[in-house]
């Protein structure tokens, strides 16, 4: 279990293809929804600390799709896409992600990991617990993402989602 700023936050791999990462916010599900889900505030808080976020293109609606790109403090673009499956407000999202490689369409599904997040009210009422479950496809592909550093940029997320959504109220 890791400290990341008021809460902590566990990843864990409940099958070969599987990454599962929990977090506990300060603040109510519709908020955390709510900055999950407005563009301005996606552009706030999906690139963490590492980078300014250029594009935060979001057509949110199931069949709809999104587009985020950074610029990373390093001075290189990373960007995403993917298609959202299926939308409950203020209780989950699934959605396809697939990270822009050299040669990659920004409308390909190909290589597609499958997202799965929800916002259970924690039980003080209060807070909210956050599930975001990572269907790779493959065990190689699960470890890869685990290995990327993603850990580090998800809890800097988290931070920054939990001040964002407190300060909505």
């Amino acid at each position: 279990m890791a400290q990341a700023g008021s809460g902590t936050m566990d990843v864990t791999f409940p099958s070969d293809t599987e990454i599962l990462i929990t977090r506990t916010l300060k603040a109510p599900p519709h908020l955390v929804y709510r900055a999950w889900t407005t563009p301005e505030l996606v552009r706030r808080w999906w690139p963490g600390r590492r980078g300014q976020m250029t594009v935060a293109d979001m057509d949110f609606r199931v069949g709809g799709a999104w587009r985020y790109v950074m610029v990373s403090n390093g001075e290189f673009e990373v960007a995403f896409h993917g298609i959202y499956r299926e939308i409950v407000p203020a209780e989950r999202i699934v959605h396809t992600e697939i990270m822009e490689l050299p040669g990659t369409a920004p409308d390909s599904e190909e290589g597609a990991v499958l997202n799965t997040v929800t916002f259970e009210p924690a039980d003080d009422g209060g807070a909210t617990i956050v599930r975001i479950r990572t269907d790779a496809g493959t065990r190689e592909v699960r470890d890869m993402i685990a290995q990327s550093g993603m850990e580090g940029g998800v809890r800097e997320q988290f931070e920054i989602i939990e001040e964002l959504a407190a300060s909505l109220t």
